[in-house]
């Protein structure tokens, strides 16, 4: 499983971004994919994620601005990311598991992509 997160940029605070995720497998609907983020001097934090069936669990800050979905038959998971602000500011990563479980540990997830730098301004 080969995961490629993009998407990331810098933008002002209130302004939105949609990340993507792209992932290599012929397995793509059953897995559970997750966002996570490091932010600058910080631990590596979950963000979100979507089970194969479409449950959702999102961390408390971001819940109300930020929407996890995917395309099954594009074999792509996203992050659209509304009103942000600096607290914001980290390298967001795709990470996948093959569970049908909502996880929000990082050491659950097996899979990773290489991260994405989203930098929000104030």
């Amino acid at each position: 499983v080969q995961l490629q997160a993009s998407g990331g940029g810098l933008v002002e605070t209130g302004d939105s971004l949609r990340l993507s995720c792209g992932v290599s497998t012929r397995f793509f609907s059953t897995l559970t994919l997750a966002w996570f983020r490091r932010a600058p001097g910080k631990e590596r934090e979950f963000v979100s994620a979507i089970t194969g069936s479409g449950s959702i669990k999102y961390t408390d800050s971001v819940k109300g601005r930020f929407t996890v979905s995917r395309d099954n038959a594009k074999n792509t998971m996203y992050l659209q990311m509304n009103n942000l602000n600096p607290e914001d500011t980290a390298v967001y990563y795709c990470a996948a598991a093959q569970t049908s479980r909502l996880r929000d540990w990082s050491s659950q997830y097996p899979y990773w992509g290489q991260g994405t730098l989203v930098t929000v301004s104030s």
